[in-house]
């Protein structure tokens, strides 16, 4: 069984839109994977409780019991292994991960971006989107490398800017399109990763 290990700092919806992906179309027998655990730096994140309802495992990493970055990534890289992860997703994680971490899990670590990269990188990228002047935003699932919110793009999703968008009602609308684009990225991924190991 192919193990997904979902890092979160919130409300974790994109990580509850997966879950729902992976029971709805049938991970286990389709991609031989599952959701094996959900991971956040935060104790009080509410996705935490939407995971456990799915009986998935859960882990609190709290970033602020750790002197330095590199210390949190090695705690955090180690409740991560605990779980033999084939795939780690981050989802709404708000830590920069350091290049041991990433190079730990390299070719097998996915993010989320709510821009249609490599445009408007960072944060604020709906209201960048605005005063740029841009016609479409929208978001993309990517492979993660040390280079912030750079790396091979999995999958993207296009979002027109209406005239009269604010940056949360841009916002509103990118996020439905995370919902769907996620768990069509991860799971093209796993059937790519099935087909190779048969």
């Amino acid at each position: 069984m192919k193990n997904i290990v979902i890092l979160i700092s919130g409300g974790g919806s994109n990580m509850a839109a997966i879950v729902r992906a992976a029971e709805r179309d049938r991970w286990s027998e389709r991609f031989g994977a599952r959701i094996a655990a959900v991971i956040s730096n935060k104790a009080e994140a509410g996705g935490l409780a939407i995971a456990k309802s799915h009986g998935i495992d859960t882990a609190v990493v709290p970033h602020k019991d750790y002197p330095s970055r590199d210390a949190f990534d090695e705690a955090l890289a180690k409740v991560v292994d605990a779980h033999s992860p084939a795939l780690v997703v981050l989802a709404g994680f708000m830590r920069i991960l350091t290049p041991a971490f990433v190079g730990r899990y390299f070719g097998r670590l996915v993010n989320i971006h709510p821009s249609l990269l490599p445009a408007f990188p960072g944060l604020n990228t709906h209201q960048r989107a605005i005063d740029a002047g841009c016609k479409v935003a929208g978001v993309t699932v990517h492979q993660v490398t040390t280079e912030l919110d750079h790396g091979p793009i999995l999958a993207q999703a296009v979002v027109p800017v209406l005239p009269d968008d604010t940056a949360a009602t841009l916002a509103g609308r990118v996020l439905a399109q995370e919902h769907q684009l996620y768990p069509r990225a991860i799971a093209e991924w796993l059937a790519d990763t099935s087909s190779h190991i048969r």
